[in-house]
């Protein structure tokens, strides 16, 4: 009984957290004003060839006119090179550069942003992935952000867009695991760096602080770097914030199940900590337990609960704008997902197996 108890107290938890940020609804806003600053504009691309130009085009169509855009082709087996050479050739505030070796010690990505800041030349970096499309008013809603609350770093929960019944298995857990477990106005608002969450498909920095910390290089050897960096900056006494994008951003991460599986495996287990027990005892609190305890609990206390469960559904499903209809009824699947999802990535992590994009992650 000391389990089910444990088990009603933590689904109770989390709709809590849930309504907290429904409630609280932490989106980026518009600016009420106009800025002149300027923005370095940093893409790591990777075979990106099939999503880049939409990107640049995204970046062309924006009001705000006072940036570079630097990508920097980190080795591609495909042609992103001559596509970005191409588009950039049509616009002088556009460049792309060849990135160097891997060194040992380092990750792709992370070694890509480090080489990204170096060459950067603007007040502010904003790291985007290639993958993205972003809507007119990004640079200059986020830039407000920035200086309102004299942040050194803000990062954007992009927008996901999934058009195939195998993403929107799993692509939603990635909302749902971030506004069901953290008040995200925390991370600004406390100064403890376990409140911390961020994406890095927008982080956003004030260049001054990052060319003294070196961000990314800090973090050169982890997985979830985005994460990290957001803890660090925290910790070292700057000011972070992460914040839904309110369809600033759109992403379409992955475009099947399988990459999907494969895509959030990659780094999933080391968003726990690399701890085999703290991530399935979160596996039996969200997904086992409520089955487990349906059967000791009242009918009245079994229908209150699955209550819980579907309006926190709802209300994450509207703040990230999401199709709530379908997050309510593909529910049980998508947690059987995180379960499959959970598997593998752990036997990844102990195999050492981790692969993407044609490298090995050394752990």
């Amino acid at each position: 009984m000391i389990l089910i108890y444990l088990i009603f107290f933590f689904l109770i938890l989390r709709f809590t957290v849930t309504l907290f940020n429904f409630l609280s609804n932490p989106k980026l806003g518009n600016s009420p004003g106009h800025y002149e600053d300027k923005i370095s504009i940093l893409i790591p691309a990777r075979d990106e060839a099939e999503n880049i130009l939409n990107l640049l085009h995204s970046i062309r169509a924006q009001d705000y006119q006072n940036y570079e855009v630097i990508i920097l082709d980190d080795n591609s087996s495909d042609n992103t090179w001559q596509l970005c050479e191409s588009f950039c050739s049509t616009d002088r505030r556009f460049s792309v550069r060849k990135g160097e070796v891997l060194p040992a010690g380092w990750l792709g990505k992370n070694y890509a942003c480090y080489q990204l800041a170096n060459a950067a030349a603007g007040k502010y970096f904003i790291f985007l992935d290639a993958d993205e499309i972003i809507k007119n008013g990004l640079i200059n809603n986020a830039l407000h952000r920035m200086k309102l609350y004299r942040l050194n770093l803000l990062s954007l929960f992009t927008n996901q867009i999934m058009l195939s019944f195998g993403e929107r298995l799993v692509v939603p857990m990635m909302h749902y695991l971030l506004l069901n477990l953290l008040p995200l106005r925390l991370v600004r608002i406390s100064k403890n760096p376990s409140f911390s969450a961020a994406s890095g498909q927008f982080m956003m920095f004030d260049a001054e602080s990052y060319r003294v910390n070196q961000w990314h290089e800090q973090v050169k050897n982890k997985v979830v770097e985005d994460i990290e960096i957001m803890k660090i900056v925290k910790s070292s006494g700057y000011k972070g914030e992460a914040l839904l994008a309110n369809n600033f951003i759109q992403c379409r991460m992955y475009k099947s199940f399988t990459e999907a599986v494969k895509g959030f495996s990659k780094n999933f287990f080391a968003g726990f900590n690399n701890n085999v027990f703290g991530l399935f005892f979160y596996l039996f609190l969200v997904v086992i337990g409520p089955l487990a305890a349906a059967v000791f609990l009242s009918t009245d206390l079994v229908l209150f609960a699955l209550s819980l469960i579907i309006l926190s559904r709802v209300m994450i499903s509207l703040i990230s704008g999401q199709n709530v209809l379908m997050n309510v009824i593909l529910h049980p699947l998508q947690l059987l997902c995180l379960v499959i999802i959970s598997v593998i990535s752990v036997n990844k992590y102990y195999t050492k197996t981790i692969f993407w994009k044609g490298r090995i992650i050394r752990l």
